[in-house]
């Protein structure tokens, strides 16, 4: 069996644990499984933004490509990069259990974001978290700040910026999260679509494939990374818009707030939903509706 992956260490961290989980699973030995580093346009795209060059998908479509030429037999995504059509042929049935979707603060000269000196430069490569900061706070710059989640600590600790922000589920996993400086309240930035979750790519007719990665999937975050992603496909969703939302299963009862912003977060909308884990696809596409009548039709293309 061969996996599918980016090259960069949080992407390999997320393989091997795929690979780990399928052997613990099926009791096989791990040079059973392969592990495959797909170089893709998003890890080659380094000299402009990501909504420049395309928006979602530059990090999966090499990877795609193989998974349809059966090159791999699975693929591993963070799932917040993955488009929410998928090419014809391929499918996601398997999301590993969710870490912490939230941002974290990094800074060596701040502990949060509210404590950083006015025209402070916080770099990031999200016109989500850089139209949230502004809505924060209007007085600090942004600036683009690409590369993996040792890169970008590598560039703050050079002085490119006075913070960024990560997401807390990479960190974690990468064993670093005591470069943050403190944690990010949902109430005061909401997440990406499908942030800290990992979802397993394969071909629609494997059904071989199928049953071998069914044991490692969590239904709770498939029903939340559903409710978002049909958040996300309403409102066209692309790198190229700051859309932000998260769902939650607490008790059987599922929560999910939405946010569309401008990029200099002068304007946003927000709207939340309570339903039951059958309601997914329904509160994901309503909640949308309703900031897209909220906003106005030219909202997202303006901004």
């Amino acid at each position: 069996m061969r996996i599918g992956t980016r090259g960069s260490p949080l992407a390999l961290w997320q393989a091997h644990e795929v690979q780990r989980l399928l052997c613990a699973a099926h009791e096989m030995p791990a040079d059973a499984i392969e592990i495959v580093v797909i170089k893709t346009s998003g890890d080659r795209i380094q000299d402009r933004p990501l909504s420049e060059a395309g928006g979602k998908g530059l990090f999966t479509k090499e990877i795609e490509e193989a998974l349809l030429a059966l090159s791999i037999d699975l693929a591993v995504h963070s799932m917040k990069d993955v488009a929410t059509v998928l090419p014809q042929g391929l499918i996601i049935p398997c999301l590993l259990p969710r870490e912490d979707p939230r941002d974290a603060f990094v800074s060596p000269k701040a502990k949060t974001l509210m404590d950083l000196p006015p025209g402070a430069l916080v770099g990031t490569a999200s016109l989500r978290r850089q139209a949230q900061v502004k809505m924060l706070r209007p007085d600090l710059r942004t600036a683009i700040l690409r590369g993996n989640v040792e890169t970008r600590l590598r560039k703050l600790g050079e002085g490119q910026a006075d913070a960024t922000l990560l997401a807390l589920a990479g960190l974690k996993r990468l064993g670093l999260e005591s470069h943050a400086a403190s944690i990010v309240s949902i109430d005061d930035m909401l997440p990406a679509v499908a942030q800290g979750a990992i979802g397993i790519e394969i071909r629609s007719a494997d059904t071989a494939t199928a049953a071998l990665v069914a044991p490692l999937n969590e239904p709770n975050t498939a029903t939340c990374v559903m409710t978002e992603r049909a958040f996300l496909a309403r409102l066209d969703g692309s790198c190229r818009t700051p859309i932000a939302g998260l769902a939650t299963l607490d008790g059987g009862q599922l929560v999910f707030r939405g946010m569309i912003l401008a990029i200099d977060g002068s304007a946003h909308y927000a709207t939340s939903r309570q339903g039951g884990p059958g309601d997914a696809l329904h509160m994901g596409h309503d909640a949308a509706e309703q900031l897209l009548a909220e906003a106005g039709p030219n909202f997202l293309a303006a901004h």
